[in-house]
């Protein structure tokens, strides 16, 4: 039979790839630190449940397709709140973050076009990509210079007739790598110069650990109210990644009418996720300054445990919950898969996200990981010791 050549490009997802190899360990009696998925163990504020005990519609009915009011008007007083307004119009609520960037990539990207976006980065941003035919052209970063891609020069060299956007993830996923606001000013002037947009994905605004003020390519929407798509979520945020419920933001009406037509065609946003991510909303800033401690807590004691090991290369992050590391072997993926397989020390191994697919440029990344640091600190201490040990050992096989 015949597939499609753009899923034919497409491949599974580095952060899921090796579970079978999870599952016949755990079978085996091992215990796994994870590492490699971002999912939080930070409790999800208890609002979100309540909002569904209270819910009492004798029909759970379809939701608007562009969102239910209560939750537009929760993500705009957010907005408000960090000065930044947008008139509910410019607010399409959709099914995570995740529907949020295939909604605007399909939306803006043809057959042969080009997004500039700087590797290693989130890979599923790949499959995205390669649904609408278009062409993810890296920005081109390095574990010597912290991942760190906010360079004019660099950027604008890789501009063609064919780019239609750049994308930044602030921070960073997977490098943790945090934008300042004249470097986000500079990718906004480019955009503006070359008639692009840029497509800001802000999952873990939050999350930034120097007292910097959170930001968002959203403040420049109105200096560049056609250029700028910000993306958002709950999923991080409120620790709700189960809720699927994110949105696309901009003041470029054609975009956001675009955008309707795949929120149409999919219907709906779930109604009871929308209702209790609503009341996420009315969670205080006491809710954010403990977990912003506690994942700084976690940055600080995995950057303390990795500067015990020989050979490897990162930096501290600034932002989010995850660090990109190069480690001393040959092959990240062949290092995975055989702590899965071949490794234990008194019945414990470690899993970590094997950084190739997290590069468009062909042999980058092979000896690279991204870290979660979404475990408790006592766990962490521990899984970073098993990577030390698996490294001596993969090493003198």
């Amino acid at each position: 039979m015949k597939f499609s050549s753009k899923v034919e490009k497409s491949g599974l997802s580095p952060m899921r790839k090796f579970h079978p190899y999870a599952v016949a360990a755990e079978a085996k009696g091992k215990k796994i630190y994870h590492l490699n998925i971002g999912q939080p163990d930070i409790e999800t504020p208890k609002q979100f449940f309540d909002a569904i005990k209270h819910f009492e519609q004798p029909v759970l009915a379809y939701a608007p397709s562009p969102g239910m009011p209560v939750l537009i008007k929760a993500i705009q007083k957010y907005y408000d709140k960090l000065n930044m307004h947008f008139d509910e119009s410019e607010i399409l609520v959709t099914t995570g973050g995740s529907e949020a960037l295939c909604f605007a990539l399909q939306a803006i990207l043809d057959d042969d076009d080009e997004i500039l976006i700087p590797e290693p980065f989130y890979p599923n941003y790949n499959t995205m990509t390669n649904t609408t035919g278009g062409k993810i052209v890296p920005i081109p970063t390095s574990p010597e210079e912290g991942y760190r891609y906010a360079d004019r020069a660099k950027i604008e060299a890789l501009i063609t007739p064919h780019t239609r956007a750049i994308m930044c993830t602030n921070p960073g996923n997977p490098t943790g790598v945090l934008l300042t606001h004249e470097e986000m000013e500079m990718i906004v002037d480019i955009a503006k110069k070359h008639d692009m947009f840029v497509i800001g994905d802000e999952a873990y605004r939050e999350f930034v650990y120097g007292g910097e003020p959170l930001q968002s390519f959203g403040e420049f929407a109105e200096t560049a109210p056609e250029n700028i798509i910000v993306i958002d979520t709950v999923s991080k945020r409120f620790s709700a990644c189960g809720a699927r419920i994110g949105c696309i933001i901009s003041k470029n009406k054609e975009l956001i009418n675009h955008c309707m037509k795949y929120a149409q065609a999919r219907l709906s946003v779930a109604t009871l996720d929308q209702i209790a991510s609503a009341a996420l909303y009315d969670v205080g800033p006491e809710y954010f300054a403990a977990v912003r401690d506690e994942y700084k807590l976690r940055r600080d004691t995995v950057v303390e445990e990795l500067n015990k090991i020989p050979g490897i290369v990162f930096e501290c992050p600034k932002g989010a919950f995850y660090l990109m590391a190069a480690l001393p072997v040959d092959d990240a993926e062949k290092f995975q898969q055989w702590l899965l397989e071949e490794f234990d020390d008194n019945g414990d191994t470690v899993m970590f996200a094997p950084g190739k697919a997290m590069y468009a440029t062909p042999g980058k990344g092979i000896n690279e990981i991204r870290i979660a640091y979404i475990l408790k600190r006592e766990d962490l201490i521990r899984a970073c010791q098993l990577l030390a040990l698996g490294i001596k050992k993969y090493n003198a096989r």
